[in-house]
């Protein structure tokens, strides 16, 4: 299993990635993976990881270099981030390990859970979503790796 590291540039996580998402609203987000599934999402849509540190739905986060550092085991060369539109409706924050719904939180009527940046669930300090089902997902852009630059643009 690969883990992620806080290897790669220090750089400023998005400003917009620190502020609890709002219930309801909608947030660009983006979603690291391989050119492949990027075209296999393109045709069929996303699906759901079966299961991950919050269980199971699709993961993303606000924070486009958290996203660029996806999938791990891939050179970069091979991946690409999907820039996405998300209706992240009803919002669960698990900001800690031990969060008695960190897996479950969707059993219990919510639509998407929420790391904070800095709260321990994630070892490089950067936020992460999971939302539980992939028709709240739109896709906007893909972005190819060597288009990714070291700056964060607040859209």
């Amino acid at each position: 299993m690969t883990t992620e590291t806080d290897s790669g540039p220090a750089v400023p996580p998005c400003l917009e990635s620190c502020t609890a998402p709002e219930e309801g609203k909608d947030y660009i987000m983006y979603h690291g993976t391989s050119i492949k599934a990027a075209m296999n999402i393109f045709s069929e849509g996303f699906l759901q990881s079966e299961d991950g540190m919050l269980g199971r739905g699709v993961y993303l986060s606000r924070d486009l270099q958290k996203a660029s550092r996806y999938p791990l085991d891939l050179p970069e060369k091979e991946r690409v981030v999907l820039k996405v539109k998300v209706n992240v409706g009803r919002v669960k924050i698990v900001d800690h390990q031990d969060h008695t719904l960190k897996k479950t939180w969707h059993d219990h009527g919510y639509d998407t859970a929420w790391c904070p940046p800095n709260c321990g669930m994630v070892s490089s300090g950067l936020e992460e979503d999971c939302v539980w089902d992939p028709k709240q997902i739109t896709v906007v852009d893909m972005i190819l790796s060597k288009e990714l630059d070291q700056t964060c643009v607040i859209l």
